[in-house]
C-alpha cells in the first residue's frame, strides 16, 4: 500500500512539474488569441532580408507558437529558402489539414503563424545555403510521413523539420525543446540529433533522452521536455522552451558581397557570424 502511495505521489509531482509551464502560460491573459484562424494575423515579421536587396542564397529556420491552446505547449517550425539571385522565397512545412501534409510553395518566409510572431532559429547564407537548397527537393521528396499527421507525439510539422535537418549534413540546427514532435523517430529508437553532434533515444516520441553539443541535455516525458544547455547557458522547461542567454545555432549577417547594387540588406537584431560555432 505504501509503495502504491509513493508511486502515486511521484506521478502526481512529475505531472505537476510538466504542466506547470503550460498552465502558467494559459493563465496569462492575451497570451494566445482564441479567435478564428481565418482572421488571425499572417503578416510578415520583416526578419528575412528582401530578395530584391540580397542576391545570395538564404536558408532560414523559424518557430512560432502553435495556434490557440496548443501554443501553451508547443511551437510550429518551418524552413524558408531563397536561391541565389531568386526574386522570391519558398516556404517548406507540414500542415495537418491536407492529405499530402508537406508543402513547398512561394510565400513570405517570416509570416506570423496564425497570430503568433515567428522567431528566427537559424540562418545560413551564400555557398552553404546553396548546398542545402541543392539537396532540399530530393530530401523533402523522401519524407516518410507525407500523408500522415498526428499533432502529438508526431509525426507533425516539427517531425518534418527535424527529419529534413538530419538528412542534410550542412544543416545542423538544434530545434527548440518545446517543438513537440521533433523527437518522433517512427519505428526507430536511436538517431543523430538535428544539431549534428550528439544522439537521442526515443520511444515513439512519448519518452526519450537527448544529448547534443548544440541541444544540451533533454529528458522527454510524454512529449514535454526538461533539460539544460551548457553551451547556450540556459535551461529547458515545458511550455517555455529554451530559456538561454545565447543561440547555439548558425546565424548570419548580410555582407556587402551579398547585396544587389544600391541595396541595403537587413538582418535580425543580435545575429552573429556563421563562424561563431
Amino acid at each position: 500500500m505504501q509503495r502504491m502511495k509513493r508511486c502515486f505521489i511521484g506521478f502526481a509531482l512529475t505531472l505537476s512539474v510538466l504542466l506547470a509551464g503550460p498552465l502558467f502560460l494559459a493563465a496569462c491573459a492575451g497570451f494566445q488569441d482564441s479567435g478564428s484562424w481565418r482572421t488571425a494575423d499572417r503578416s510578415s515579421a520583416r526578419i528575412a532580408p528582401s530578395p530584391e536587396q540580397v542576391k545570395a542564397a538564404i536558408v532560414q529556420v523559424y518557430a512560432a507558437r502553435a495556434f490557440n491552446w496548443r501554443g501553451y505547449f508547443a511551437v510550429h517550425t518551418w524552413i524558408s529558402t531563397k536561391a541565389t539571385g531568386a526574386s522570391q522565397y519558398y516556404v517548406h512545412d507540414v500542415t495537418g489539414w491536407r492529405y499530402n501534409v508537406v508543402q513547398s510553395r512561394p510565400g513570405e518566409p517570416d509570416r506570423a503563424w496564425f497570430g503568433s510572431k515567428p522567431t528566427l532559429i537559424a540562418d545560413f547564407r551564400g555557398e552553404q545555403a546553396g548546398k542545402i537548397i541543392d539537396q532540399l527537393g530530393a530530401v523533402i521528396g523522401d519524407y516518410p510521413y507525407a500523408t500522415t499527421y498526428r499533432a502529438w507525439p508526431g509525426p507533425n510539422s516539427n517531425t518534418f523539420v527535424a527529419w529534413v535537418i538530419r538528412q542534410i549534413p550542412e544543416m545542423e540546427v538544434a530545434l527548440p525543446s518545446h517543438a513537440i514532435g521533433k523527437d518522433y523517430l517512427g519505428d526507430g529508437f536511436v538517431s543523430r540529433v538535428p544539431g549534428g553532434t550528439g544522439y537521442q533515444f526515443s520511444l515513439g516520441g512519448y519518452f526519450g533522452l537527448l544529448a547534443g553539443v548544440r541541444e544540451g541535455l533533454e529528458l522527454n516525458i510524454l512529449g514535454l521536455s526538461l533539460g539544460v544547455n551548457p553551451l547556450g547557458l540556459g535551461i529547458k522547461l515545458p511550455g517555455f522552451g529554451d530559456l538561454a542567454l545565447r543561440n547555439t545555432n548558425p546565424m548570419a549577417k548580410t555582407t556587402e558581397s551579398e547585396l544587389e547594387p544600391g541595396g541595403s540588406g537587413t538582418a535580425a537584431a543580435g545575429q552573429v557570424s556563421l563562424k561563431t560555432l
